[in-house]
């Protein structure tokens, strides 16, 4: 069963969603953009019910959590910083992380910047921060695909082109590339909503708009590390997984042909399995 609740930490309010035994070992899941923590509604049971303890927030600036002000507030070491700060908050010193896009920048920094506090990794289409700028110079195609990066830097224009037509841009962004049925509309009523809410576009964006701020850490990751691709991602090449797994001691690379940028929405059973595999063993 899937409960909800709301913690104080790193100075804002944070909603979580979380299930499994309360005092399993801990595994976070951090969602992307532009989703929130539905987005992992098909990993969460599977993993409760290996035994660990699944907290899934909403990212500051998403969903149901606080939508601080400011572009700073977003900051690639804040959010870093909110991860820690909620599993204090629940009890939790050392803990997994998962992470899917954005959710996967803040993971690999987290397991570069705080290797006593992570007991395990795994990485769905996310970059490895330190790799972005230098993989793009050296693959013109990943700097094309990047492109929409540079329009999000814009003050007021992305949003107002993200909330026109009922968000029309960001539903696409979910339904474009992924199998029909994968965000039936059901889930797409449940993303405008979160969408709808004040200030979340802005905040979602201050996301991006951070990036110059950021100071990614290129330290090598000593705890186990996993990285799931899907090949047909159309904003981020394949290539990017093993340049992520270059900063790993011990990584395994899984490539999914079949899969875009939303593996855990298209192939859950696939993705389920992986994870708990790799997850139970903490």
């Amino acid at each position: 069963m899937i409960r909800h609740q709301r913690v104080a930490a790193n100075g804002i309010g944070f909603h979580l969603a979380t299930c499994g035994p309360e005092d399993g070992p801990a595994v976070v899941l951090l969602h992307g953009f532009p989703e929130f923590w539905y987005g992992w509604r098909h990993q969460m049971e599977p993993l409760a019910d290996v035994g660990l303890r699944v907290i899934v927030p909403d990212q500051r600036g998403y969903g149901e959590s606080d939508k601080p002000g400011g572009i700073g507030a977003y900051a690639l070491d804040k959010l870093a910083d909110d991860v820690c700060g909620i599993c204090s908050q629940l009890g939790h010193e050392r803990f997994a992380v998962v992470g899917h896009d954005w959710g996967g920048i803040v993971a690999w920094h987290l397991a570069a910047r705080e290797p006593a506090r992570l007991s395990r990794l795994a990485i769905l289409n996310a970059p490895h921060p330190a790799t972005l700028a230098s993989y793009a110079l050296t693959h013109p195609l990943q700097a094309v695909r990047s492109a929409y990066v540079g329009f999000f830097q814009m003050p007021w224009l992305p949003e107002m082109a993200l909330s026109v037509n009922d968000h029309a841009l960001l539903a696409l962004a979910l339904t474009g590339r992924s199998p029909p049925g994968t965000f039936d509309e059901a889930a797409l009523v449940r993303y405008r909503e979160a969408w709808s809410r004040e200030g979340a576009l802005s905040a979602m964006l201050n996301w991006y708009r951070a990036m110059p701020l950021a100071r990614p850490e290129g330290r090598r990751i000593e705890i186990p590390v996993k990285v799931l691709w899907g090949d047909e991602d159309p904003a981020l090449s394949s290539g990017l997984a093993e340049a992520g797994a270059a900063f790993c001691d011990t990584c395994e690379v899984v490539h999914l042909p079949r899969a875009t940028h939303w593996l855990h929405h298209e192939m859950p059973e696939e993705v389920n399995a992986s994870l708990v595999a790799f997850l139970a063993e903490t």
